[in-house]
């Protein structure tokens, strides 16, 4: 990979010269980067890709941090709606109260 093919723009070697940056700033500057990643292209390679490339010497930065979220994977989806939510396969009610 090049790194004018992953970050064509330099919104992620920007983020890294800005002084004082802060996590909400860099979660900014990385959606817009993250919407110019083609469709076709796997956007866990770009980010890994960002992180061994501007991150590697900088560890503790709000960006790396960043980055590294978004390689986590994604939590678990528990809720349910409707009456899946209410009621358990056997059929009673997920709050204890009877039927």
């Amino acid at each position: 990979m090049k790194v004018e093919n992953v970050d064509p723009k330099g919104l992620i070697r920007e983020s890294y010269r800005i002084e004082c940056i802060t996590p909400p700033m860099c979660k900014t500057i990385f959606f817009d980067w993250a919407i110019q990643v083609p469709v076709s292209a796997d956007p866990a390679k770009h980010i890994a890709f960002c992180i061994s490339y501007y991150g590697a010497d900088l560890p503790d930065h709000p960006m790396t941090e960043v980055l590294q979220a978004a390689l986590a994977p994604s939590p678990k989806k528990i809720r349910r709606g409707g009456r899946a939510g209410r009621v358990t396969e056997a059929g009673q009610r997920r709050d204890g109260l009877s039927v």
